[in-house]
Order: C-alpha cells, then sequence, then structure tokens
C-alpha cells in the first residue's frame, strides 16, 4: 500500500491563495492589505459605537436618578401594581406612610396593606384601571400605627413597551385634613348664617319694638279715658237706680217707665258696665304687653324661691281658665335665683296658662311642673299631655302676634314677653314636644341673676 502525502497550506496566506487559485505574489498581498483596511474600519466603528452607548448609558443612567430622585420628594404616594394587584413598585412617600421597606412591600399583594372596608374598593378600582379605565376612590392602608388617614387614591393603566397593559398606576394624597378642615368650614358657614338671620331678626323686633311702643302709649291715653268714664258711668247709673226707686210711682211714671223700657235699661246696665269694664280692663292690659317690647326695665332684682312662684302662677293660671287639670309639682326644695319675681311669675302664668289650652280637650288632663338645678343654672319645665306643637308652630312659637288660638282668645304676645324676660335675665327658653307626646317648654336661668345688655 502506498502512502500519499497530504499538502497543507502553511498559514491562512496560502489557503487563500490555493483556494483562489492565485500565486503567491503582489495581488495576494494587495487583497490582505484591503482585509485589514477592512478591518481597521470595523474597529472604528465599534470604539464609535462603544461611546455612543456610554453616552447614552450615562443619559440613561442620570435620567433614571432624576426620575428617582423626583419620585422621592413627591408628597402624594405613588404604587406601581401588576394585572394581579401585586406591587411592584411605592415611592418614598408610600414608605414612610406605611412605616415597611421596599422589599417588604414589593412582591406582596396590595390587598394585604389596606384596610379591612378598602379592600374590595381597591381591587375593583385596580381592575377598571387595567381594563383601560381612570378610577378613584377613598381608601385606608396600614401603617406602623394603625389605619392611615383617609387618601384619595386615582388609578389608571400602566402599559408596557409594546402598548400592552400590564397593570395599573395608583397615586393618592390624604384628605382627612382637608376634609375636616371644609367640614369645619361649612360649619362656620352655617353658624355665620344662623347667626345673621338671628342679628336681622333681633333688628326687626327691636324696629318692631320701638314702632309698637310708640302705638302703645299713643292708645294708653284714650284707654285711660274709657277706663274712667267707665267707673263714673256706673256711679251715674246707681244714681238713677236709685232715684227711679225713691220716686214715687203713680199711673203715668208706669205708663212712662213701660213705654221707655226704664227698668229693663236699668237692669241691664250693671252687666253691660261689667262687660264694658272687662273690656278696657283686657285692652289695657295688651297695651302693658305691647310696651314690653320697648325693652325699658328698671326692676331691682331679689331672692326668688321658685317652688313658691311657681305653685302662686299655676293657681291664678286655674282661676283665669276655670279648668280642671291634674298639676303635678316635682320640684327641688329651697330652689332660689336672683330675679324680678314679678316678671318670672309672669313667664310661669303665660306658660301654664298654655298648658292649660292645650289640654282642655284631653280626655285626663296633666300638666308637669319640674325645677331643678343645672349646673350653673335653675331649670323650669312646663310639660302638658296635649296634641303637642307642630314644626310650623315650633318654628314661630315666640314670635309676636303668633298664636294657634282663635280669634278673642289671644294676642300672640305671652310667649314673646316671656321669651323676652328670659332672656333679659341671661337664660335661655326652648320649645319642643315631649317623648310621650305633648308640648315641653323648658326655661334655664342664672342662680346669679346675670343681665343680658
Amino acid at each position: 500500500m502506498t502512502t500519499r502525502k497530504i499538502s497543507r497550506p502553511r498559514n491562512m496566506l496560502d489557503l487563500l491563495s490555493e483556494s483562489a487559485g492565485l500565486p503567491d505574489n503582489e495581488q495576494t498581498e494587495n487583497m490582505w492589505l484591503e482585509v485589514i483596511h477592512r478591518v481597521d474600519e470595523v474597529y472604528s466603528d465599534l470604539i464609535k459605537y462603544e461611546s455612543d452607548l456610554e453616552a447614552k448609558n450615562a443619559e440613561l443612567e442620570e435620567t433614571q436618578q432624576f426620575i428617582s430622585s423626583v419620585l422621592a420628594s413627591v408628597s402624594d404616594i405613588l404604587l406601581v401594581c401588576d394585572e394581579r394587584g401585586r406591587i411592584i413598585q411605592v415611592n418614598a412617600a408610600f414608605l414612610r406612610m406605611t412605616g415597611l421597606s421596599e422589599e417588604m412591600l414589593v412582591g406582596a399583594p396590595l390587598g394585604d396593606h389596606l384596610a379591612e372596608d378598602s379592600r374590595a374598593r381597591a381591587l375593583a378600582m385596580i381592575a377598571a384601571g387595567v381594563e383601560g379605565k381612570v378610577t378613584e376612590c377613598e381608601l385606608r392602608f396600614h401603617t406602623d400605627q394603625g389605619a392611615s388617614d383617609l387618601m384619595a387614591v386615582n388609578c389608571s393603566t400602566r402599559f408596557d413597551h409594546s402598548g400592552r397593559r400590564v397593570g395599573a398606576v395608583l397615586t393618592g394624597r390624604p384628605i382627612g385634613e382637608l376634609k375636616r378642615a371644609y367640614e369645619a368650614l361649612h360649619h362656620a358657614h352655617l353658624d355665620l348664617q344662623k347667626a345673621q338671620r338671628k342679628l336681622i331678626e333681633q333688628e326687626k323686633m327691636a324696629s318692631l319694638g320701638r314702632l309698637v311702643a310708640g302705638v302703645a302709649h299713643e292708645l294708653n291715653n284714650p284707654i285711660s279715658f274709657v277706663y274712667g268714664n267707665i267707673h263714673t258711668l256706673d256711679k251715674y247709673r246707681r244714681s238713677l237706680a236709685g232715684y227711679f226707686v225713691e220716686r214715687r210711682r203713680d199711673a203715668e211714671d208706669d205708663d212712662l217707665r213701660r213705654k221707655f223700657k226704664v227698668d229693663a235699661i236699668l237692669a241691664d246696665l250693671p252687666s253691660l258696665i261689667e262687660g264694658m269694664l272687662e273690656g278696657a280692663v283686657r285692652i289695657s292690659d295688651i297695651v302693658k304687653n305691647l310696651r314690653r317690647l320697648s325693652f325699658s326695665r328698671t326692676t331691682e332684682t331679689q331672692e326668688v324661691e321658685l317652688e313658691r312662684i311657681a305653685r302662686t302662677a299655676a293657681n291664678w293660671a286655674a282661676r283665669s281658665k276655670r279648668a280642671q287639670a291634674d298639676v303635678v309639682f316635682e320640684c327641688e326644695p329651697g330652689l332660689t335665683i336672683e330675679a324680678q319675681e314679678g316678671q318670672i311669675h309672669q313667664v310661669l302664668v303665660n306658660l301654664i296658662d298654655n298648658a292649660f289650652d292645650a289640654t282642655r280637650d284631653v280626655a285626663a288632663p296633666r300638666i308637669r311642673i319640674g325645677i331643678n338645678k343645672a349646673g350653673d343654672e335653675a331649670e323650669i319645665s312646663v310639660t302638658d299631655n296635649g296634641r303637642g306643637l307642630s314644626d310650623v308652630v315650633l318654628d314661630k312659637v315666640f314670635e309676636p302676634f303668633f298664636t294657634t288660638k282663635v280669634v278673642g282668645e289671644g294676642t300672640g304676645l305671652g310667649l314673646w314677653i316671656s321669651y323676652s324676660i328670659v332672656k333679659e335675665h341671661g337664660g335661655s327658653i326652648v320649645a319642643a314636644n315631649g317623648c310621650n307626646g305633648g308640648a315641653v317648654f323648658t326655661v334655664r336661668l342664672p342662680m346669679n341673676g346675670a343681665q343680658t345688655a
């Protein structure tokens, strides 16, 4: 067997020469020079590309640092979640709020860090955000000190580089303080409106008081004339009656007496004069009540025993109404205040008088008068078992000239005068309906008799 020797090229240059069928000469060297030149060009491009890549990388790092610094300085919380609701990234504000580290949060379900009453809303919001809807709701998170303040959280969709929805981004800020501030502002606005209405009503009442006081003053003179003339007329009636009784009667006189109905007139005059006198007295009382609207009070205060004056007022009201009702007293014994006795007596008479009117048609009328001490004040309550007060009546019960009584029975000044007297004594009076029906009027008066301006 003959062994054939295989010829191998000595180097790459020989290999290229054999494969190209080129002679080992200058042509081969030129080809290699071209290859080397191309390699140099590729190497230069690689160096350039590396420089560009380093510049881009530095720019990217700078941008990332900028974004990280911005997220760290944002006071609103920020969470990035995947489509299953697991936390991918959080900002420093959320870490400060929860008191947890980023390692403890990333990868955990968001629901584990929410208050129990917020989990369902948060999951529904994330699901809507993944579907491409921008939603918001109010949530509370777990913190190392318990549930967080209420947060207004906004949820929007997160997309990847290809535009596919891959999760949601949640941002939120605390609204507890803001909400409380708005509530405080709302209450302050309501108080301001209430004070404004009260100021307007007080000005209207003051103007009305001045007007009515002037009218009452003008009415007082003719009423005094009528009142005095009625007494004079009664004296004349008695004199005429005595004259006709003493005069010797004959047939002609009897005919004249019958013709002019002298006996009937003399018999009717006492009731007529009594009715006129009663009317004059009532008009005089109305004028006195009207004059109270001028708010002129100069009477000195004195120590007033409330139970005694309440019992006296109840007796007066019962006699004037000629009504039958079970009046029950529940009084703290020996309770006294510094006040004007006559005015407090009038307040109680007015309240008890109204209670008698309220129980007029009740089968078993009952009036309760309670007196006790409430802190630095004395509390007087008059409760009846009548029909109670409607909302309209409760709104207007202390307005002057407002009355629920029929024409001729009330002037609508009793409760307004009572209200004015109580206010002048530095107290308060409130009307309400009792738990078991009926009306309850509660008067509070300072024990030391402090007067309002």
